[in-house]
């Protein structure tokens, strides 16, 4: 399957020129001519041209001030100047904004202008390939995404259901009635169930739309305590929040960024330890939220600690998904938050956050 020669727009003000570059290139290439940049205009309203030569000296429109003005309503064609005398800080500019590709100088010399519109056209090809490619793996991870959403929801409805049947032994005085065998399905489900609200977690946070509503930070926390402390109620909470402004923010990134490290400060206690405690502080103001979650459990080694927010890295003792502090560094970049952390091993973590107040 032969391709379609390539689309040559030339504009130069003088006749006889469009008519030599015509007669030169008319077997190799599809040439369109302008006398002028507006006559180029219309051309260019009409036809997918892809590479366009102009001459910079014309009487209405230099062409650098033609390549400028069309930059952004066509940008995929590629750009190259013909020039008969040397404008140097034209051509600068015209460089380093991008608006040429390569400038050749007049007269031209046939297989020179011949290997720029070739080599120009590789690049437009290269560009236009490089987009589809782009759309396509949009499209992919955008099906992916939904497909792992649609799974992690059909998996959590009878997964739910197991819990609450396990829920409902205990309350009858069964629990214990069969050796182990239901306190590993609750381990097991709740471990499924665990990763599966990960993964949602990670769907939901993927997506670019931010949506900002009034925080109440005192209320959220209670709320993530609330909702992870009963894994652990022997762990200590000692709150410090002072929000002495409204606070705008993603409600639903805030939550998971919280409840991840909450979460993690509850899992990762000592097993053996008797006085487990978390220190969470927040100072929210009109500019920002600074927020401390400090907990004195088994702690992080220094080897690991620029490791912890790479998807799916676990250390030895790691009893998550690897997923929990890679989300919350997402959710954080998707609000232009920052995180800091500082660990001891055996004596504890803590995670400095700033969230910038939307208001």
């Amino acid at each position: 399957m032969t391709r379609s020669p390539v689309k040559v727009l030339y504009i130069d003000d003088e006749e006889n020129n469009l008519l030599a570059f015509k007669a030169s290139f008319r077997r190799q290439y599809e040439i369109y001519t302008a006398i002028s940049a507006a006559e180029g205009l219309k051309v260019l309203e009409n036809l997918p041209v892809e590479v366009i030569i102009a001459d910079q000296k014309m009487p209405e429109t230099t062409g650098v001030e033609f390549f400028k003005s069309i930059a952004t309503t066509y940008p995929d064609p590629v750009r190259i100047l013909l020039t008969g005398y040397t404008d140097i800080a034209a051509l600068a500019d015209a460089i380093n904004h991008g608006d040429i590709y390569r400038y050749i100088t007049k007269p031209w010399n046939d297989l020179e202008l011949h290997n720029s519109i070739k080599n120009a056209h590789d690049a437009y090809r290269s560009k236009i390939d490089l987009r589809n490619k782009i759309k396509e793996l949009e499209k992919t991870n955008d099906e992916l995404n939904r497909f792992i959403y649609s799974i992690s929801h059909e998996l959590r409805a009878p997964l739910v259901s197991v819990i609450g049947i396990v829920n409902l032994v205990k309350m009858e005085g069964l629990y214990n009635s069969s050796g182990e065998y239901w306190e590993l399905i609750e381990s097991c489900s709740n471990k499924l169930d665990y990763y599966i609200q990960k993964t949602l977690q990670y769907y939901k946070n993927n997506k670019n739309i931010s949506e900002n509503s009034p925080i109440d930070f005192k209320t959220l926390v209670d709320e993530m305590i609330d909702l992870y402390a009963y894994s652990d109620r022997d762990t200590q909470f000692n709150l410090n929040i002072n929000q002495s402004h409204p606070f705008m923010g993603d409600s639903f990134r805030i939550e998971v960024i919280l409840g991840n490290l909450i979460s993690n400060a509850i899992k990762y206690q000592k097993e053996s330890g008797h006085h487990k405690v978390v220190d969470i502080a927040i100072e929210a103001n009109l500019l920002s939220a600074e927020i401390s979650i400090t907990d004195n459990g088994l702690g992080i080694l220094n080897e690991h600690l620029e490791k912890i927010f790479t998807q799916f890295f676990k250390a030895k003792n790691n009893k998550g998904s690897g997923l929990g502090l890679f989300i919350v560094k997402e959710a954080l970049n998707k609000i232009d938050g920052t995180i800091a952390v500082s660990s001891s091993l055996n004596h504890g973590t803590t995670f400095k956050i700033t969230i910038p107040n939307a208001k």
